[in-house]
Order: C-alpha cells, then sequence, then structure tokens
C-alpha cells in the first residue's frame, strides 16, 4: 500500500456488555421442585394431598379431625387435612404453654373453570362438557390448551376419591377467517364459548358419558358416585426458559408458588428441630394453606372458615394452655400471608404506581394498601423487612395505582378472625390469573428463604 494511502476502515470494538447472571443451583433447584409440586397438584384436593404426603414422607403425623389429637409433645410435627386445605405444624424443642405461631397463610386454589352437574353435553357432532368459571380467570388464556379435569369424587359410602383424567379437553377458538375483528378485541360469552370440547359423536351415544370416564379414571363405579368436585386444569409442564434460564412459567403459580415456598420453609424448621435448633425461642412454625381464596374464602375450608382457629386451639389445648395462655400466645403470634403479586408489566407500565415498581428478580414484595385490602401494618413491616434481612434476600414493596383497585388476600381474614398481626407478601409475576403465569426463576426462593426466618422467629 502506497504510503499516503488512507488505512482502510476497521469495524469498531464493540463496547463490553455486562450480561446478568443466571439464577443460583438453589435457586434453579428451588423452581424445579415447584414445578414438581404444580404438576402433582391440578386441583386443591391434590395440592392438599401432595403437602401432606411431603410432610408425612419427612417424619409428620397425619392427623384426624375426627380423632383425639395427642399431646402436643416438644419437637412434635403434625399435619391435618380438610377438604382442598391443610394445615402442618412444627413445635420447637423449647416450647411452653405460651409460646407464639408464626404462621404463613396460603392458598391451594386457582382461577379456570369447575364442572357443573349433568356434565355431558354437546352439539354440532362435538362432545362437550359443561363448565362454570370459578374465579375471575383471564378467559382467552384458556384457549386453545390441552387440558385435563382433576379434583375428588365421593362414593355413596362417603370416601372421596382423587381423581385426573390427563389431557381430555380444549376450548376451540373461532378462527379469524369466522371473525375479521377478533384481534380488535376479543369478547367471549362465558357461557356459549367456554365449554370444552372433549370428543366426536352424537351427545346422546352410549359412550358420551363423561362422568363415567372419570369414575373409570378413579376405579370406582359411575352408580357408586354420589358427587364430585372437579376443575379444569392445563396440562403443559412447567419450563425454565430465557436468555439465562431466569425464567419461569407455569400453571397454578398463583397461589401453589407460596404453598410451595412455606412447605419447604417448615421442612426445614423440622429439620431444625431434629439439631436441637432453632431452639426455645423459636415460635411455633404453621404452614396453612386454604381453599377458595379465588371466590371468596368463605366456607368451611375457606380462609373466613374456622379451620385455622380451630387447630390452632387444639395445638394450646394439647400443650396444657389456659385460655389466658392462648391469649398470650396468639398476641405474640404473626402471620405472614403470601400471594402473588404484579411485576410491573413492560408493555403496560402506566399501570403501576410511579415510584413503588417491583421487579422481577428484585425479591418478595410487601404489599401494603391504605384502604386495608392488604393486611400489612407499620409493626407487620418491620418483621418482614427483618425477614428479609436476615435471610439476605433482597425485598421491595408494592402498591397500587391510584386509578388501579387491588385486589385482596387472606390477610385481612386471618387478622379479622383471629386478631393475629398479620402482613401481606408475595412474589412478583406476570400474567398473573393467566393460564399459565411467569415469574423469576430466582424469587420463589428468596421468598422461601424469608419465611424460614419467620419460622425460625
Amino acid at each position: 500500500m502506497p504510503d499516503d494511502a488512507a488505512p482502510a476502515p476497521t469495524r469498531p470494538t464493540p463496547p463490553v456488555v455486562a450480561t446478568p447472571r443466571g439464577p443460583s443451583p438453589q435457586a434453579r433447584a428451588h423452581a424445579e421442585d415447584l414445578a414438581r409440586f404444580v404438576e402433582a397438584s391440578p386441583s386443591s384436593f391434590h395440592a392438599a394431598h401432595e403437602v401432606a404426603r411431603r410432610t408425612v414422607e419427612a417424619g409428620f403425623t397425619l392427623l384426624d379431625e375426627a380423632d383425639a389429637w395427642p399431646q402436643q409433645a416438644a419437637g412434635g410435627r403434625y399435619v391435618v387435612v380438610r377438604d382442598g386445605a391443610v394445615i402442618a405444624w412444627v413445635t420447637p424443642a423449647g416450647a411452653t404453654p405460651t409460646t407464639p405461631f408464626a404462621i404463613l397463610g396460603a392458598h391451594t386454589d386457582s382461577p379456570g373453570f369447575k364442572l357443573k352437574p349433568r356434565p355431558t353435553t354437546g352439539r354440532e357432532g362435538w362432545w362437550q362438557a359443561g363448565v362454570e368459571v370459578y374465579g375471575g380467570p383471564l378467559l382467552n388464556s384458556w384457549l386453545d390448551r390441552e387440558l385435563e379435569l382433576a379434583g375428588r369424587l365421593v362414593t355413596l359410602d362417603g370416601r372421596s376419591h382423587l381423581v385426573r383424567t390427563g389431557p381430555l379437553l380444549r376450548i376451540p377458538q373461532l378462527a379469524i377467517h369466522l371473525d375479521r375483528t377478533a384481534n380488535d378485541g376479543l369478547k367471549l360469552d362465558k357461557q356459549r364459548h367456554t365449554q370444552p370440547v372433549w370428543g366426536l359423536g352424537a351427545p346422546d351415544a352410549p359412550d358420551a358419558d363423561l362422568l363415567a370416564l372419570l369414575a373409570e379414571h378413579a376405579g370406582v363405579r359411575a352408580a357408586e358416585v354420589g358427587g364430585y368436585d372437579l376443575v379444569v386444569a392445563d396440562t403443559q409442564a412447567p419450563r425454565i426458559f430465557g436468555a439465562h434460564e431466569e425464567l419461569l412459567a407455569s400453571g397454578r403459580l398463583d397461589n401453589l408458588l407460596s404453598v410451595h415456598a412455606g412447605l419447604v420453609a417448615l421442612l426445614e424448621a423440622a429439620a431444625g428441630t431434629e439439631t436441637g435448633t432453632p431452639g426455645g425461642e423459636a415460635p411455633i412454625a404453621v404452614l396453612a394453606a386454604f381453599d377458595h381464596e379465588e371466590i371468596g374464602s368463605e366456607t368451611r375450608s375457606g380462609a373466613s372458615g374456622p379451620f385455622l382457629a380451630d387447630v390452632l386451639s387444639r395445638i394450646s389445648g394439647g400443650s396444657g394452655a389456659g385460655a389466658e395462655d392462648r391469649y398470650r400466645a396468639l398476641a405474640g403470634s404473626l402471620c405472614v400471608s403470601s400471594d402473588v403479586g404484579h411485576s410491573v408489566h413492560p408493555n403496560y407500565p402506566e399501570r403501576h404506581d410511579p415510584a413503588n415498581r417491583p421487579v422481577a428478580g428484585g425479591g418478595p414484595i410487601l404489599k401494603i394498601n391504605a384502604n386495608q385490602r392488604y393486611a400489612t401494618d407499620a409493626h407487620g413491616a418491620a418483621a418482614w423487612a427483618a425477614a428479609c434481612a436476615a435471610a439476605g434476600v433482597p425485598s421491595q414493596e408494592f402498591v397500587s395505582e391510584n386509578t388501579v383497585p387491588c385486589g385482596s388476600t387472606i390477610g385481612p381474614l386471618t387478622a379479622t378472625r383471629l386478631g393475629i398481626r398479620t402482613v401481606d407478601v408475595g412474589a412478583p409475576i406476570l400474567s398473573m390469573h393467566s393460564a399459565r403465569e411467569l415469574t423469576a426463576v430466582a424469587d420463589p426462593y428468596y421468598l422461601s428463604r424469608a419465611i424460614g426466618q419467620v419460622f425460625a422467629g
């Protein structure tokens, strides 16, 4: 090249950009176990059963409400199931009649659909299932998915039988060729447009009997079935994905994420009693997972029912506590109501408060509402901040934008019924009430670690 020739242009060196690291191995393992828990829990009844199964496997004693309960010995571990709700607890080694409770409250049900009476329907050569909307699902998210029926059948002898069908149903969407305005604003009629198909043929064909199919799955005769509580569940497996595998998509994160986080923390608390820690100053650790939160909780197995109050009273009675002891124990107790919360949505940032903007991966959120739709107060907020600090996990706050009213949780119900100081928390997610929700892999683990510190006192 001549000396006076211009040098050839060179491509500029790209700047070095730091990329976020993926979740820790512990968070990844926690998310994988959460996925297994969700897959085992297509209905509230399955979720309660899975909690009981895991706790019994860890050495807990399964109690029956109709039986006399044993004395609550120090170091004792127990679990009791009421329909689709479950309560498990660990009594520390140094417990006394005035030992307070540390309660993690959550719920086992999720919004979706429930099977109606006379469920076998159909038209135009399709078999269909009659379903009723349960809670407040995002209806469009349930379209064009392989779905199953899951729940319980109760036979005429009063026995309950868990059942799940595996992929059986689908709610087919209308083709855009037949509705050119679908992308301009899809509107679904909750009766006409949400009835799933499950086969081909005339609805009065001899083999078009949905109840008989369910009975076959449960191993009983259809004539023996006296009642059922069955919901529709998505069958797609949870999936970890993303640039650094930092995201988790799954059905029923609302609110099996919190149930699982509390269960993991409780099992760790139980392991601590075996090794003599955390010692006599620890509270009685309680996991209370209720049913029917999505429809108001006003049932025998919901948070407005007597289940938790009954169990706490029997725990106190089993330790020899008198009325005065029980009042003292409740006065020193704390309930952490854990339900999923809203992460800031990148496509709808204006729907969130301008100052309080929880992000996925930023740790559990403290839920605050001036009108006490959440039960958090200053003392509860301080207790939660201390738990997160002790666990070494980040935390963040959530409060609604003033024009977007927030929902509510079991927190205010529990505080009202029992008078226990209650704080509302959760993990931030996107797509809440969708058939398939989204969270950061790190956040369920962070939540469980903080709950563990609450259980440790």
